[in-house]
């Protein structure tokens, strides 16, 4: 009984230790240069249901249900998704908007698991035709789900996604 209770001690203080030394917080962004005016890339980027044709998580379920509420490219507006085990349920509400400068999302993830997150879209110009979009999001990782992140590279999992989403924005928007 003895030792099964060092046993059992010794996993608290590793758990407690490695909840410690794990990052509390995560961001993760990606940038691309787009051959666009500034004022018509924010304009596409306002508009979350445009997000359906450069989103890479919508080629992952083409057969994700959706619902809107508010008015689209406004703050307020709401877009909620129930999909298949990659991409899950949430929501994402716009927070913020700058014009011709960022959009902030508040995005409520309530399948596979819990979790909020802000997304960021920012636009920068390049030249009187280029614009620089930056997309990203940041959060908390409370513990104990921190832990995770020790032994998972968000950074490059969720990266590569938004790698492949701005590769297609780029395309739409200098095809349109």
């Amino acid at each position: 009984m003895t030792t099964f209770l060092y046993i059992l001690a010794a996993i608290v203080i590793l758990i407690v230790v490695l909840g410690l030394i794990a990052p509390n917080n995560y961001e993760v962004r990606r940038s691309i240069i787009i051959e666009r005016t500034l004022p018509d890339t924010f304009q596409y980027l306002k508009s979350i249901k445009n997000q359906d044709n450069w989103s890479p998580w919508k080629k992952k379920d083409p057969t994700i249900t959706q619902s809107f509420e508010g008015t689209d490219g406004e703050i307020g507006f709401v877009s909620k998704w129930k999909g298949n085990k990659d991409v899950g349920e949430g929501e994402q509400e716009i927070i913020s908007i700058i014009e011709n400068e960022s959009i902030d999302t508040e995005l409520r993830f309530f399948k596979p698991w819990k979790s909020q997150s802000i997304g960021h879209l920012f636009v920068d110009k390049v030249d009187d035709n280029q614009t620089m979009v930056t997309w990203g999001f940041s959060g908390r990782n409370p513990f104990p789900f921190n832990i995770f992140m020790l032994f998972f590279n968000f950074e490059k999992a969720v990266g590569k996604d938004f790698e492949e989403g701005l590769e297609s924005l780029k395309k739409i928007l200098e095809h349109k």
